[in-house]
């Protein structure tokens, strides 16, 4: 009996907190575009009156209110399911593939059912913004389960949080490096915030007239999330490579082949945005930029693994 009170109230927490997490991941979103509570009376507007066109819509509590309580109530039972699994796994290691499998799951049945139940409304609705605020949902959830679980969570992370905690660290100093040498670039030329603007605006938008730019707060905002992921993502790649180089220092030319492959990455997303976009950035500031983003990851990145380095540099005299 206390083993089933025990995962159904941490299943219980477990879910409010990613409930949670997503209200004011969208909170904050819609404050961003000016439009408080805006993608919540969507969502609810959606699913309890069958709404088609968005612009019927109008921002009430009763809808706010409406659909929070539904999505509180889902994540409840995705946070007990989980919570079951995770305790059941301390006496059935071979359960944690399930787990797995089950947070997987989570992800894809929640963008179904938005899309499912929200279709009709989803033209005025990021689809970026609903898969961030998943993922947000499904890392705060389980950072709970690993905190009253220390001992599975060292089991199951083991030395990957420190892997995980370096390349989050590498990538925000990547991504702020890039945003501040763009910052001083535009305010350089007039034109503050103009640079990421642009590419949010081609990216999100599909502009493609340059003179028909106009900056706002959330295009900058929008860019600006989806480069600091980008360069997570692409410091947990960087992260996972030196921790394998730490054991077989060869590795690491694998590592400076992965920078090598970020610099040309950055020119060919430019060129999949449109041609026009290589003529309305000049190329030496993108250059500089990614030049001045590599050596401050690269620099930090060397801090941690210096007798791999050495290694390497020795095995190549």
């Amino acid at each position: 009996m206390a083993f089933h009170s025990r995962y159904v109230r941490e299943g219980i927490i477990a879910g409010v907190i990613g409930a949670a997490l997503v209200a004011v991941w969208f909170l904050i979103y819609d404050a961003a575009q000016g439009r408080a509570f805006r993608t919540l009376a969507l969502l609810g507007a959606a699913t309890f009156q069958g709404v088609t066109d968005p612009s019927q819509v109008a921002t009430s509590p009763h809808l706010v209110v409406q659909y929070t309580v539904l999505h509180g109530v889902v994540f409840a039972m995705i946070g007990v399911l989980i919570a079951y699994l995770i305790v059941s796994a301390q006496r059935q290691p071979n359960r944690l593939l399930t787990l797995f499998i089950v947070l997987l799951c989570f992800e894809v049945f929640f963008l179904a059912v938005v899309v499912w139940l929200a279709r009709p409304v989803l033209n005025e609705l990021s689809w970026w913004a609903i898969l961030v605020a998943n993922a947000l949902a499904a890392v705060g959830m389980l950072v709970y389960f690993f905190i009253g679980h220390r001992a599975l969570g060292r089991a199951l992370l083991g030395p990957w949080v420190q892997v995980a905690r370096e390349g989050l660290l590498a990538g925000l100093i990547g991504a702020t490096v890039v945003a501040v040498w763009f910052l001083l670039y535009d305010l350089a030329a007039g034109v503050p915030f103009r640079t990421p603007a642009l590419l949010g605006a081609a990216l999100f938008q599909q502009l493609r007239d340059p003179s028909a730019l106009v900056i706002t707060g959330p295009l900058v905002l929008q860019y600006t999330i989806v480069h600091g992921l980008a360069f997570i993502a692409f410091g947990w790649a960087a992260a996972g490579l030196l921790a394998l180089a730490d054991r077989e220092p060869r590795v690491i030319f694998l590592f400076l082949m992965l920078f090598f492959c970020f610099e040309v990455f950055f020119f060919a997303f430019l060129v999949l945005l449109g041609e026009w976009m290589l003529e309305a950035l000049v190329w030496w500031p993108v250059l500089a930029a990614n030049l001045l983003a590599s050596g401050a990851m690269l620099a930090y990145f060397f801090r941690g693994h210096r007798l791999a380095w050495r290694e390497f540099i020795a095995a190549r005299q």
